[in-house]
This record gives C-alpha cells, sequence and structure tokens, in this order.
C-alpha cells in the first residue's frame, strides 16, 4: 500500500470513528474527551519520540514517530481537517527555503 493511501485509509477510518460510540474505539474514546485529551496524547507521543531519538533505536524511533502521526492526524479529524491538508501545505512549501518560508510567516502574522 503506497504511504498516501495508508494516509488516505486513516482519515476515513478517523472520519468514521466521529460516530462511533466511546467504548467501541480507542479513536472513539479520544473524541468524547475531547481535544485537551488529544493535545495531552500528542504530547506523550512527541516525549516519546524524542527519548527514542536519544536512545539511537531505529525501531523505536519509527514505533514512537507512528504513534506520534496517528495522534496528529486523530487533532486534524477532530478539527474538520485531514492529511490531504497537510500534505498540500507541504507541497506548497517545496522548494522553498526554509529561512524565506520563516521569514514570509513572520510577516503574515
Amino acid at each position: 500500500m503506497a504511504s498516501k493511501d495508508i494516509l488516505s485509509e486513516l482519515a476515513a477510518i478517523l472520519e468514521q470513528r466521529k460516530n462511533a460510540e466511546p467504548d467501541s474505539s480507542y479513536v472513539a474514546s479520544l473524541y468524547s474527551k475531547g481535544l485537551d485529551k488529544i493535545l495531552k496524547k500528542i504530547g506523550e507521543e512527541a516525549g516519546e519520540t524524542i527519548i527514542a531519538a536519544k536512545n539511537g533505536d531505529a525501531r523505536q524511533i519509527v514505533h514512537e514517530t507512528a504513534d506520534l502521526w496517528f495522534h496528529t492526524l486523530v487533532l486534524l479529524a477532530h478539527q474538520g481537517l485531514g492529511p490531504g491538508d497537510v500534505l498540500a501545505e507541504l507541497e506548497r512549501r517545496f522548494g522553498t527555503s526554509g529561512h524565506d518560508e520563516k521569514a514570509a510567516r513572520g510577516k503574515s502574522k
């Protein structure tokens, strides 16, 4: 399965879980607990990813990064967004110097 396909499939499942009973799935339970719980999970997973990277364990880095990405996808869905929105932003930035892109963001705020 192509990477973009798995993101689309996950996004579709995350949308379906919005209508599920909280006790029927982990994602439905996150949605029912609200934004703060989802953000807390992202923070936890980010910390675990950092620790895995500091430990230099490639397998654990991939595992924790997958958890971080998954919970970020939950956040996106919760906010009415999806991976396509992030991919479009990355595509928009592609070929632009990171310094130039950051400077442009500073001017638009």
